[in-house]
């Protein structure tokens, strides 16, 4: 097996960037050797989801409009984290900012290639228990319902369809398998 790069790239350019993404299109040779365009979106930020835990086998969700699918989703608290700061820090300020939450401890469960076909995201999701309530001050782009409820619940609604957001099903996932 050969995991050495097949790809040649001649050229890259920026065609959008915004706060958020960089939109790069490169020139490339493709495995065969043939020309082609490949698009790569770079995202400013780390993707960061929390799963809280507390004592009685509770989680939070939470609630939101997502605008580029044009839905309501319900997910586990997540978000962009400053690459400048470690995941850990982002995630803390993550939980504190969407549902109010502080932790004693956070343990790091998986780091999650969100779509590695067309971007470089990589997700970091945490478990976080200790739990502690505090007062929740989310961003102005967001309109967050909080929901605390079994992390059974949330399980069944992972098998149900009715969270479907990567992050969030792969990271309750991961915490059900490890409670087998």
């Amino acid at each position: 097996m050969n995991e050495s790069n097949p790809w040649i790239t001649q050229n890259k350019k920026v065609v959008y960037a915004n706060n958020w993404i960089q939109v790069e299109e490169h020139d490339v040779l493709n495995p065969a050797g043939n020309p082609g365009i490949y698009g790569v979106v770079k995202f400013r930020n780390l993707a960061i989801g929390i799963i809280p835990i507390d004592n009685d086998g509770n989680t939070w969700l939470v609630g939101q409009y997502r605008y580029p699918l044009d839905t309501y989703t319900w997910e586990i608290p997540e978000g962009g984290g400053d690459p400048q700061q470690t995941p850990l820090e982002s995630a803390q300020r993550e939980l504190l900012e969407e549902t109010g939450l502080v932790a004693d401890h956070f343990e790091l469960i998986l780091t999650l290639q969100t779509s590695n076909s067309c971007t470089d995201e990589i997700a970091y999701i945490f478990v976080a228990t200790g739990l502690q309530q505090s007062i929740p001050n989310p961003e102005e782009t967001e309109q967050i319902s909080i929901r605390k409820l079994p992390l059974t619940e949330a399980f069944a609604m992972v098998q149900r369809g009715e969270i479907q957001d990567a992050m969030s099903v792969a990271g309750l996932l991961k915490v059900q398998l490890s409670m087998q």
